[in-house]
C-alpha cells in the first residue's frame, strides 16, 4: 500500500456491496484490507481473494481501516457508521442512511464531531443523465409536478432479497429517498406535508409491513409530487418506470425502452432518452417548439456508477471536500420518506418541520 492509498473495509456483500467492492478493487486509490459478512459467501474473482470476517466490530478493531464501506441491511447502518467514525475511519454508507431521522442525524453529528467524511449512496447524484434531467427541469422553472415510480416485479432470489429488506424498511423508504432527493434538487422550496398509503399484497411479509406504497408530498411553493414503489411477484410490468417533471412552461420526461424489465438493475438508473416538451403556443394554438429528444446513448451502467460514487468518496477524503450539504440533504430526503411511512401506518398526513 502506498502513502496515498486509502485502506478500506467493505461490510455487506449483497448486490451493492459486491459492486462497491469491485469499484474499490479497480481503483488504485483504494486497497481493500478485508470484507465483512455475517455468513461466508462465494464471490467471483477478483473479490474471492479477500478474507471475509463475520463480525463488523471485531474486523474494525483488527484491520484498523482508514475508510469503511457499509452496505448491510438498513437497520444496521447507523450503529455501524457511528462505530467506524468513532474509530477514526471515513465512511461510505448505502442509502437509506438510517431507519429513523434521529439515527440519521446521529450519524451526521458523529461525522462532524470526529472530522470524518461521510458519503451516502445516492447513486443518481453521480449519473450524468440524471444531472442533465435536473438541469433541464430547473431551466423550466416551478412550481412543479413530480410524477415518479419504480415498481419491481421480483421473483426467486430477488424476491427473497426484497423480503429481507422489508424486515426493516418499506419500498417507499428504501427507494423513495433517491427520488425525493431528485425532487429537492429541482425545486427551490422545502417540503411541508406528506401523505402515504400502502397495501400488504402478500402474507410472506410481516403483517405490519407493506410491499406496495406511494407518497404524496407538498412543497412550500405549491409544487407537488408523488412517488410509487412496489416489490413482489404480483407487481405489474406496465408503466413500472415513470419519471416526469411538469411545470407551467412544459415538462421533462424519461422515455424508457419498451423492452426494459423492472428486475434489471441497470434499468433502475438508465434514462436512455430525455424528452423536453415546451408548452408555448402560437396564435393558432400550435406548439411553437417541437419536442426535443436528448439521447443518453453510452450512459454508464450500474457498475460504472458505483465506480463514480467511490471516485467521489476518494476525492472527498483526499481533497477535504465540504460534504455538509450532501449530509443534510440525505437527512432531509429520508425524513420525508419516513414521514410518509408513518402516514401509511396512521392514515393521517404528516406536517414536516
Amino acid at each position: 500500500m502506498t502513502a496515498n492509498t486509502i485502506s478500506i473495509m467493505v461490510a455487506g456483500l449483497g448486490n451493492m456491496g459486491r459492486s462497491h467492492a469491485l469499484a474499490y478493487h479497480n481503483n488504485p486509490g483504494f486497497e481493500i484490507v478485508g470484507l465483512v459478512n455475517r455468513s461466508q459467501v462465494s464471490l467471483p474473482a477478483p473479490q474471492n481473494n479477500y478474507t471475509i470476517l463475520p463480525s463488523f466490530a471485531d474486523a474494525l478493531r483488527e484491520l484498523k481501516p482508514q475508510a469503511v464501506s457499509i452496505n448491510t441491511y438498513s437497520d444496521s447502518h447507523a450503529d455501524f457508521a457511528v462505530m467506524a467514525l468513532e474509530a477514526g475511519a471515513h465512511v461510505f454508507v448505502e442509502k437509506p442512511l438510517a431507519t429513523t431521522v434521529a439515527d440519521a442525524q446521529r450519524v451526521v453529528d458523529c461525522a462532524r464531531a470526529n472530522n470524518r467524511k461521510l458519503v451516502i449512496g445516492y447513486i443518481l447524484r453521480h449519473h450524468p443523465s440524471w444531472i442533465r434531467l435536473i438541469s433541464e427541469a430547473r431551466d423550466l422553472g416551478g412550481p412543479y409536478v413530480f410524477r415518479m415510480n419504480l415498481n419491481q416485479q421480483s421473483s426467486g432470489v430477488t424476491w427473497q432479497t426484497h423480503k429481507q429488506l422489508m424486515q426493516a424498511t418499506s419500498p417507499i423508504v428504501d427507494c423513495g429517498v433517491h427520488y425525493l432527493d431528485v425532487m429537492c434538487q429541482i425545486v427551490d422550496s422545502k417540503p411541508v406535508q406528506v401523505r402515504g398509503m400502502g397495501v400488504r399484497l402478500t402474507e410472506e411479509i410481516d403483517e405490519n409491513m407493506y410491499n406496495y406504497g406511494h407518497l404524496q408530498v407538498l412543497f412550500e411553493d405549491g409544487s407537488v409530487g408523488w412517488y410509487e414503489a412496489g416489490w413482489g411477484p404480483m407487481m405489474s410490468e406496465t408503466a413500472f418506470f415513470v419519471k416526469d417533471v411538469i411545470s407551467p412552461k412544459g415538462c421533462v420526461s424519461i422515455v424508457m425502452d419498451e423492452k426494459a424489465k423492472s428486475d434489471d438493475i441497470d434499468t433502475h438508473t438508465q434514462t436512455q432518452t430525455i424528452r423536453v416538451h415546451r408548452a408555448e403556443t402560437d396564435s393558432n394554438g400550435s406548439f411553437v417548439h417541437p419536442d426535443r429528444n436528448i439521447s443518453m446513448e453510452g450512459e454508464p451502467d450500474h457498475q460504472k456508477l458505483c465506480d463514480f460514487e467511490q471516485a467521489f468518496f476518494l476525492d472527498a477524503m483526499r481533497n477535504d471536500v465540504d460534504l455538509a450539504r450532501h449530509m443534510d440533504d440525505a437527512v432531509k430526503s429520508l425524513s420525508v420518506c419516513l414521514a410518509a411511512d408513518e402516514s401509511v401506518k396512521t392514515g393521517l398526513p404528516v406536517t414536516l418541520t
